[in-house]
């Protein structure tokens, strides 16, 4: 198996990275916030973190830069149901962190954001993987979750994508504790940005 390349960039497509690796160029898929921070490093060489997912028709590459995303990438496609493009999908939803608290919490809203997962797919995901996450007990965890739902839907409402509210959502100050003042402040940066 595949588990890592060190390389250079030789295009970005998409949600794809072809990476040069001793003259042989790998076809590698990631997620939007990979190539995002791939791009800003402006460096044209990487190091990532690969799983090959093996199908009768194909071999596919799937690479992270962080070991936290690859093992998430894994658990998610353990989950009968949930193929190497939907656990991609799923973790361009939110960064890893935030989805593992989403599931601990049982939170099912993140998940359905997702194109094909469906709410009885979302379950599925939070009762199998929940045992392996170990389930988060704060209170405060579940508020502060629902409260960046809150925010994500008003923002959405006032037609930002999913991905503008997200980046936008990323540099709120701590101050920022109400959801108004949340979307006062993601209204602020988006702002700034057009």
């Amino acid at each position: 198996m595949i588990a890592q390349l060190n390389g250079e960039i030789a295009s970005i497509n998409g949600n794809t990275i072809v990476l040069l690796v001793g003259g042989v160029g790998y076809k590698v898929n990631t997620t939007l916030e990979t190539i995002k921070k791939v791009k800003e490093s402006g460096s044209p060489t990487i190091s990532i973190k690969t799983h090959l997912a093996v199908r009768e028709t194909s071999l596919d590459l799937y690479g992270f830069l962080r070991n936290e995303e690859l093992e998430f990438f894994e658990m998610l496609i353990s989950v009968s149901g949930i193929g190497p493009k939907s656990a991609v999908a799923i973790l361009n939803v939110a960064d890893v962190e935030t989805l593992k608290t989403a599931v601990s919490t049982g939170e099912s809203s993140y998940l359905t954001k997702v194109s094909g997962i469906g709410k009885k797919n979302a379950e599925k995901i939070i009762i199998e993987l929940r045992d392996k996450l170990g389930a988060i007990e704060s209170s405060t965890d579940n508020a502060n979750m629902r409260e960046e739902l809150e925010t994500l839907e008003a923002l959405q409402t006032l037609g930002y994508s999913t991905r503008e509210a997200r980046e936008a959502m990323k540099h709120i100050s701590k101050d920022a504790a109400t959801p108004s003042e949340r979307i006062k402040e993601v209204l602020k940066i988006l702002s700034k940005q057009e």
